[in-house]
């Protein structure tokens, strides 16, 4: 049986409709089954424009994407069945309870009866949530929300997850909870592609990872060989700052 890697893009752009600029010009990328791979960049780099082309919610202008060896454009049906997405907005419905939100996702996936149920309620007690399944989720406190939102994207268990920025704006507690179970489900065999700008938690998560400025990928390797590699590279910050700038983003 053939092994693919679990992400090959080619030459992707992505141009939106009345812009002046590509948003990406020429992105390329292979991530290795296994890894947890980081792309990092300022506000307005092509993050999530990105991750959107590769989960197949946005079309590319021109270029390729394969996901486990699938060609996007041909194989969207298949793909959706192997990989999960964990938005940066959060996107569970408000008017609903937690339980409620996640057995309609979940069933969105295939997952019924007994095996559904069973998963949520696993999921639930994994996030320290078990006991708020039948409170609204508009009751729920930032972090709270972020942990849902998680759940609802490895309920049918995926071989590749999408993560934009899951933890923005939240508690320190629950950020702990949703690195360490990342790790935990990488260490399973799960690939993770992980947008974010934090460089800290991206240097205590990533096996690797890509800088993105202004649509293209500025540079890529193993956090460590990076910090390692030139006079001034102390961490992933200074790394960071250095490549793309200190000039503020504010898109």
């Amino acid at each position: 049986m053939p092994h693919y890697p679990a992400i090959e893009v080619l030459d992707l752009i992505k141009t939106y409709k009345g812009a002046d600029e590509p948003a990406l010009n020429g992105v390329s990328l292979i991530v290795p089954e296994g890894e947890i791979f980081g792309l990092l960049g300022p506000n307005g780099a092509g993050k999530t424009t990105t991750i959107n082309i590769l989960c197949g919610i946005l079309k590319a202008t021109a270029g390729s994407v394969k996901v486990s060896g699938w060609e996007s454009r041909q194989n969207g049906e298949e793909i959706k069945h192997i990989i999960g997405v964990v938005p940066q907005d959060i996107a569970l419905y408000p008017s609903l309870t937690a339980h409620e939100n996640l057995h309609f996702i979940g069933s969105m996936y295939g997952l019924k009866g007994k095996q559904l149920k069973e998963r949520v309620n696993q999921c639930m007690s994994m996030f320290g949530l078990e006991k708020y399944g039948n409170r609204l989720i508009r009751t729920y406190s930032g972090g709270m929300k972020r942990r849902i939102n998680l759940i609802a994207g490895i309920l049918h268990q995926p071989r590749i997850l999408f993560l934009d920025e899951p933890t923005v704006g939240i508690d320190v507690q629950s950020r702990t909870v949703i690195i360490d179970y990342l790790k935990q489900l990488n260490s399973e065999g799960t690939t993770i592609i992980y947008s974010s700008h934090y460089m800290e938690e991206a240097e205590l998560l990533c096996s690797s990872i890509a800088i993105i400025d202004q649509g293209k990928i500025i540079t890529q390797g193993r956090p460590l060989e990076m910090i390692g590699s030139q006079p001034g590279y102390t961490n992933l910050e200074s790394i960071f700052l250095i490549i793309t700038g200190r000039k503020l983003r504010d898109h």
